[in-house]
């Protein structure tokens, strides 16, 4: 009842794996107890029978031993090997029974280099002796820096070559789809310059390597000698793949329009998490065995899905389905870890990790498709807006021509009628342009008199309106009057700028011709063209020039005690754009403060340059 089992070895069997009471446990805490002390009577009573189905070393870096009994039957015909399933395990030390009173050890580990396997395959495999007869025990001497399964398979040799091509089969079909997304993404990001793509690109790729890392495929075919970097590989693949995964969410789900407070709190999670793996890196490297750190970016990255999905954004629905199902594969994995091992009850659970990553991959490809198509709907939606638009604007044009026409027709009508009357007005006209004729000449110099009044008072109306502008203040109505257009503006600013003669600021040269832009002088001698607005507190300025001009005029004539808000009220312009300005306005002001005090009459003008 308490004893330990036996496995039967005969030619009939194909593989068992070790379980419950077929393995025994000793924990040697101190490291020092030698395979020959193992083997005395008063230690090896102190091993345990296995109360689990799959034994770990729940004490890191403490040293196990497990004994395994096999009965040796009559097996001539079939070679059978050990296979241990877990690639993370760092030292295995296999003692291997040659005949009755004689062993061979066997030194296994990831922190081997990969060619000093016996069998060159991702998991450790052990050669057994096919000449012994009877009972034997097998020990087994194991330390590993992370949590590991001691799963334990005996395989006979044709069943273990038929399932490791099966399994590296699968693998290639595993990876094969996974490069397959990442190709057709790729294009998709060179077609369309998203880069939602490139991070979903990336995360895949960093899925691939780390399941590579897992399934020990990665040490196997990519870094064979390099056993210290594979120690800690999978860490930085995993910060990698955290990283990208959250720089996609932000990206598909468009957390920075839709939920920007959201988006800044993945922004610090993304932060926080290369600075706990810069500290992994640099001073301890054993944090990085502890992966159970990622649910934290994947509960974002779900929680992030489900709140977007609620907001109304349907395609978030296949992200958050793609995330359910990697979210369900972790959490399971995670129960196994903390001692749930009914749920590793076979193929399934041992990789529906990696099940999940197809099913997620499968979904956020689908969830990028929407988006797209989302989008496609969205512009020919817009699309069809502006054709309609059109085509009532087409109507209005259509109506409005039809009432110039019958206007057109009425006037016409009535011109003709009007021209029988004049025709008769005609001849009594005729008699009075004799007399016509000797006024014209007295009319004349009237009206070059008049003209030149006129011009008097235009240009003294103009200066009294510029004065009242420069010394009280006026409503934006009047004041266009004084600088009713864009063209009004740049004229005055030209003047005023090169009012002391032009000067090329590239080569100092004085002649010029006018440039391509409005008031605009391009140097002779090198070309460069100078707008009137350039090197002036109205370069790159967005809002209309007209309401610039006012804008200072005001911001001068209070003496910067304007608010922004009254300002935007004025002028019908942003009060963040007005602020933006009036800031930059202000602080022109205090750097003339001293030169303000001695100007006469070109006042708020003074602060354009």
């Amino acid at each position: 009842m308490h004893a330990q089992q036996s496995v039967v070895l005969t030619d009939s069997l194909r593989q068992h794996m070790f379980t419950f009471g077929q393995l025994k446990t000793l924990i040697d805490t101190t490291g020092r107890l030698t395979f020959n002390q193992i083997r005395k009577s008063s230690i090896d009573s102190a091993f345990t029978l296995n109360r689990s189905s799959t034994p770990q070393n729940t004490k890191i870096n403490d040293y196990y031993w497990y004994k395994l009994r096999i009965n040796h039957q009559d097996t001539k015909q079939k070679l059978f090997v050990l296979e241990f399933f877990d690639q993370t395990i760092d030292q295995i030390d296999a003692y291997i029974p040659v005949s009755a009173d004689r062993y061979t050890r066997i030194l296994l580990g990831d922190e081997l280099n990969f060619s000093s396997r016996p069998f060159k395959h991702k998991n450790f495999v052990i050669p057994l002796y096919d000449e012994l007869q009877g009972e034997y025990d097998y020990y087994f001497r194991i330390k590993s820096s992370q949590l590991a399964d001691v799963i334990v398979v005996l395989r006979s040799i044709d069943y273990f070559v038929g399932y490791a091509l099966g399994e590296y089969f699968s693998f290639g079909v595993f990876y094969g789809m996974i490069f397959i997304f990442c190709f057709y993404n790729m294009v998709m990001f060179f077609a369309v310059r998203q880069r939602a793509y490139l991070y979903y690109v990336c995360y895949l790729l960093c899925v691939a390597l780390f399941e590579m890392c897992t399934d020990g495929i990665a040490y196997q075919y990519l870094w064979p000698g390099l056993s210290n970097w594979n120690q800690f590989a999978f860490g930085v693949v995993l910060c990698l793949m955290s990283v990208s995964a959250l720089l996609f969410t932000q990206r598909l789900l468009l957390l920075q329009r839709k939920a920007p407070r959201l988006h800044r709190f993945i922004s610090s999670v993304i932060v926080l998490r290369l600075l706990f793996f810069a500290y992994c890196l640099f001073f301890d490297k054993n944090l990085f065995n502890y992966k159970f750190l990622e649910a934290i970016p994947l509960v974002v990255a779900f929680g992030s899905g489900i709140y977007i999905w609620l907001t109304g954004y349907r395609p978030a629905r296949y992200f958050v389905i793609g995330y359910g199902f990697l979210f369900f594969g972790y959490l399971v994995k995670f129960l196994i870890m903390l001692g749930f091992t009914w749920l590793n009850f076979g193929v399934v659970s041992y990789y529906i990790l990696s099940f999940c990553f197809i099913m997620e991959m499968t979904f956020l490809s689908l969830a990028i498709g929407d988006r797209v198509r989302v989008l496609k709907y969205s512009r020919d939606r817009a699309q069809q807006l502006t054709i309609n638009q059109m085509k009532i604007n087409q109507q209005l044009k259509d109506n409005i021509n039809k009432e110039l026409e019958t206007k057109v027709k009425a006037r016409t009508q009535e011109l003709l009628e009007k021209s029988a009357i004049i025709a008769r007005q005609n001849e009594a006209l005729s008699a009075a342009n004799q007399t016509l004729q000797e006024q014209r000449d007295e009319i004349s110099r009237i009206n070059a008199l008049l003209n030149k009044d006129n011009e008097e008072l235009k240009e003294n109306v103009e200066q009294v309106t510029r004065a009242r502008v420069l010394s009280t203040g006026v409503p934006f109505e009047e004041f266009s009057k004084l600088y009713p257009d864009q063209e009004s503006c740049l004229k005055f600013l030209a003047e005023l700028k090169w009012q002391k003669g032009y000067q090329c600021k590239k080569c100092a040269s004085n002649t010029f011709y006018p440039g391509h832009l409005p008031y605009s002088r391009r140097c002779t001698s090198c070309g460069y063209e100078e707008s009137p607005t350039a090197h002036t507190l109205l370069q790159n300025v967005r809002i209309p020039i007209n309401k610039s001009f006012y804008l200072i005029y005001l911001i001068y004539s209070t003496k910067g005690k304007i608010s922004s808000h009254k300002l935007s009220d004025i002028l019908a312009i942003r009060q963040s754009t007005c602020w933006a300005y009036s800031k930059k306005i202000k602080q022109q002001i205090e750097e003339k403060k001293l030169g303000f005090s001695k100007s006469n009459d070109q006042g708020w003008s003074e602060l354009l340059f």
